[in-house]
């Protein structure tokens, strides 16, 4: 029995992978969508048509006529910067920043604070964050542009339904409805994310020819995280959001963890773990807080001069990644590996014994078809992928349905 498709529906999704095709490319002209869409070039005028006249997406001349080119200049179609805009907001140890970003990708505006996440009270640290929050949707950059999404991400656990922060080493508080407390203050739909799978999100737009099935992107910073994804989707658990790698057991009653377990992996690779066994102090010392770049820095500095209880730190922090790994790799099997955060500047002192630990497991049979990449600056990947995933439910959820209100004078510059 055939089943009908709604025109609505037909048109909704028509709409969608024109704002999808040109989310990746940018700007294209209509033959280029068409291409990549697989839509007919009727189609693609119709809809570039409506979009256009919406304020959604604007025209743009590619090319010169010259003496020896000669002709109309090739019409592309890009996303209009003035058609809305988005805000995220990240939240990690002892920092809170916020951003802006226009419909086109491009940042606005940009704040960053430095709160004491640790020792602040759950009210305190809840009532900075809706302030951040407010002084975006109320800054004069936006030029009039309407913010129609907000995407939060949190060092920490969170939960599958992008709601709430159900418990980070940061900050004391747990169940925290981070996004019903801004979506109230606000009237902005909003998201909460786990810092990490941002990341992999980031990847996944920057380097699509590296990262887009299967790939997995590891912080290596204060603490361990990791995003994971599957067949092209970012892995999440049933009730979390997925994916605790610093959290799995390298060593049982092992070395204590800031999650105040013992032997997880970031008890032995977390920048206070490399601190604390370069110190040669006890594995029962109660992690330190916060140890800067530039300690980090100077500890690898040392690791590198020669051997040493320094240059035993980074072999143990790298060992206890490839175990983990190895074992991930035996469910999973080999994937491109991101490391990201201050850990991929050393990881040239991680990787020799991480390698020796994968090709001791199961997963590591195949470890010679490993890759690995580094980006040593997490912050930047972690707000493109709240901006990406931002922009991405604005154009599937709100542009994409069509019942959006005409903008006015909006084109693409």
């Amino acid at each position: 029995m055939a089943v009908g498709v709604r025109h609505d529906d037909l048109r909704r999704r028509n709409r969608a992978l024109v704002l999808s095709a040109l989310r990746r490319a940018g700007q294209a002209s209509r033959t280029e969508i068409a291409g990549t869409t697989g839509l007919s070039h009727s189609t693609i005028s119709a809809i570039a048509s409506d979009l256009i006249s919406e304020g959604i997406l604007g025209e743009m001349r590619v090319g010169e006529t010259t003496a020896t080119k000669r002709g109309r200049p090739q019409v592309a179609i890009g996303l209009a910067p003035d058609a809305a805009a988005v805000a995220t907001i990240v939240l990690s140890l002892n920092s809170l920043s916020g951003t802006l970003v226009d419909y086109a990708g491009q940042v606005i505006a940009q704040e960053q604070r430095r709160p004491a996440t640790q020792t602040m009270p759950r009210d305190a640290l809840v009532s900075e964050t809706v302030a951040l929050a407010r002084r975006l949707l109320a800054s004069r950059e936006l030029g009039g542009r309407r913010v129609l999404r907000i995407v939060m991400a949190i060092q920490g656990i969170t939960d599958s339904g992008a709601r709430n922060l159900l418990w980070s080493p940061i900050t004391p508080a747990s169940d925290v409805p981070f996004a019903d407390i801004i979506e109230a203050a606000t009237n902005v739909p909003t998201t909460v994310e786990n810092d990490c799978n941002m990341i992999a999100v980031a990847l996944k737009w920057r380097k699509p020819e590296l990262y887009r099935d299967d790939f997995i992107a590891i912080l290596l910073s204060h603490g361990i995280g990791m995003g994971l994804v599957i067949r092209g989707e970012l892995f999440t658990g049933t009730r979390s959001s997925g994916a605790e790698f610093g959290h799995m057991i390298h060593r049982p009653e092992g070395a204590l963890c800031r999650c105040g377990r013992r032997g997880c992996i970031e008890a032995y690779a977390g920048n206070y773990a490399i601190w604390r066994n370069a110190r040669q102090a006890s594995e029962n010392e109660a992690p330190l807080a916060d140890i800067s770049d530039a300690e980090m820095f100077a500890l690898a500095a040392q690791a590198r001069g020669g051997d040493g209880p320094e240059r035993e730190a980074f072999r143990r922090a790298g060992e206890a990644i490839g175990f983990g790994l190895g074992s991930l790799f035996a469910l999973i099997d080999p994937a491109p590996v991101a490391f990201v955060g201050y850990g991929a500047s050393a990881f040239d002192l991680i990787e020799p014994a991480m390698l020796e630990a994968i090709a001791k497991t199961a997963g590591g049979e195949h470890s010679k078809a490993l890759s690995f990449d580094t980006e040593p600056n997490e912050l930047p990947l972690i707000r493109e992928g709240c901006a990406m995933r931002a922009l991405t439910l604005v154009d599937q959820e709100i542009f994409a349905l069509g019942n959006v209100a005409p903008a006015e004078g909006r084109d693409v510059a």
